[in-house]
């Protein structure tokens, strides 16, 4: 289900918050704003969203996506795009709605 003329992030955030993921996969829209996302949590959670789920406590994000320079520019984070069957395979597996990992 990859939408016409989307991209696709993978980042990984080093951090100590425990409640905060430590990889994410996203599905960017033309506008710039995500459309899905899969996160992963450093105690081996996994939580999800897309317009119309809230799974996990992960949600899509309230503003565009910013450029990849500025993502990489924070030192505890590292983003690049992926393929769009990268992130298929990571939405394919998430946990079903109403329930997270």
């Amino acid at each position: 289900m990859t939408t016409a003329g989307a991209w696709y992030l993978h980042a990984t955030w080093t951090h100590d918050f425990a409640d905060e993921p430590v990889e994410m996969i996203s599905e960017i829209g033309p506008d710039g704003y995500e459309r899905r996302k899969v996160e992963y949590f450093r105690d081996g959670r996994v939580g999800w969203a897309d317009e119309d789920h809230e799974v996990g406590g992960t949600g899509l994000g309230v503003v565009p996506v910013p450029p990849l320079e500025e993502i990489n520019a924070q030192p505890e984070f590292t983003a690049s795009r992926v393929a769009a069957a990268e992130f298929e395979r990571a939405w394919a597996a998430r946990p079903p709605a109403g329930r997270a990992t």
